[in-house]
């Protein structure tokens, strides 16, 4: 009855989402626990959980480039009760992990695959030990390449299954590929360059609604602009040229690799993307498929009409996407 109840207000929420904000999902996030441990490289990366004795499922989230769970509440509020306990991790270089270079506006990364140690950490600290539980991964945009990285390593992994919204195995780009990788290939052999901020990249600034590349809901564009407002030290800017590298060259090979992941997935495609290549996610599910897991899958899901960042789309594209995922690992 709690989730059906819960369900029916994704579809009206926008309209009195102010009050929500304030109220309910406020109450909660103040009853959230923010942990951290070292990384790769004595990086601190911070997370957040949301637990109860009476769940017996636990959800992993993993958010994407520039983000942090500060940005996650609503996400985790409507998880949380549906009967999950939730974990964020805040990536390194991002959030309120720590950054490796002195501008810390820089998104970087020395390798792609140090995203995937500090899952691993995670998932060996606070998951593993919940046999009890039945475990599941929801990532976003970045956090789908690190997810889908972590399945390719560890195929036995302790996740019952994983949805992927928008993930990351391709960019979408301003300029052709072949062009990008030289530019990427010129800048590695000098610090300065590779560390760099990749071109046409700079430091954050807030872009109005009506030009937004990420989401159709005001009300939820507003709120994401707020919380760089009001935590500055979380601001992200563009990519480093070596970032824009290791990213393009891991994309390859989950593409490449897709075949190997044996957890089952969901993957969510937005339709007007125009953050990560679509092109590139098709390609990945149809290697997926290929390889004949004996999973009925039928990859992507796509969300007509969204732009990039499913989770904080307008009320009625936000609400087919949960339910599709929360459908999926009922099933799993």
């Amino acid at each position: 009855m709690v989730s059906e109840k819960l369900k029916a207000s994704w579809l009206n929420r926008e309209a009195q989402f102010s009050a929500f904000t304030n109220g309910l999902l406020l109450d909660f996030w103040r009853t959230r626990e923010e942990r951290q441990f070292m990384g790769i490289d004595d990086i601190p990366i911070h997370y957040v959980s949301f637990c109860s004795p009476f769940h017996d499922k636990t959800l992993v989230i993993l958010p994407g480039r520039s983000e942090s769970y500060m940005k996650y509440p609503e996400v985790a509020y409507d998880f949380y009760h549906l009967g999950y306990d939730i974990f964020i991790i805040d990536h390194r270089g991002q959030g309120r992990s720590g950054r490796m270079l002195s501008d810390r506006q820089k998104g970087h990364v020395e390798a792609f695959d140090h995203y995937v140690d500090d899952l691993a950490t995670l998932i060996e600290l606070e998951v593993v030990s919940r046999q009890s539980h039945r475990c599941y991964a929801l990532a976003h945009s970045m956090g789908g390449a690190i997810l889908s990285r972590f399945l390719m390593r560890y195929p036995t992994s302790v996740f019952c299954a994983v949805a992927l919204c928008a993930p990351m195995f391709g960019i979408h780009l301003p300029m052709p590929r072949w062009l990008a990788n030289f530019l990427v290939n010129q800048a590695e052999p000098s610090l300065k360059r590779r560390n760099a901020y990749a071109l046409s990249t700079g430091q954050w600034r807030p872009l109005p609604y009506f030009i937004n590349l990420l989401t159709h809901s005001y009300a939820r564009y507003q709120r994401y602009l707020r919380y760089y407002a009001d935590y500055p030290e979380l601001r992200l800017g563009g990519p480093t040229y070596h970032w824009m590298r290791e990213s393009l060259r891991m994309g390859d090979n989950l593409i490449e690799n897709a075949g190997k992941i044996q957890t089952p997935l969901i993957v969510l495609q937005a339709s007007a993307d125009k953050i990560v290549s679509n092109q590139a996610l098709l390609a990945f599910c149809e290697l997926h498929q290929k390889a004949e897991t004996g999973k009925k899958e039928q990859n992507p899901l796509i969300i007509q009409g969204a732009y990039h960042e499913i989770l904080f789309e307008k009320d009625v594209l936000r609400a087919q996407a949960l339910n599709a995922i929360c459908d999926f690992f009922d099933q799993n």
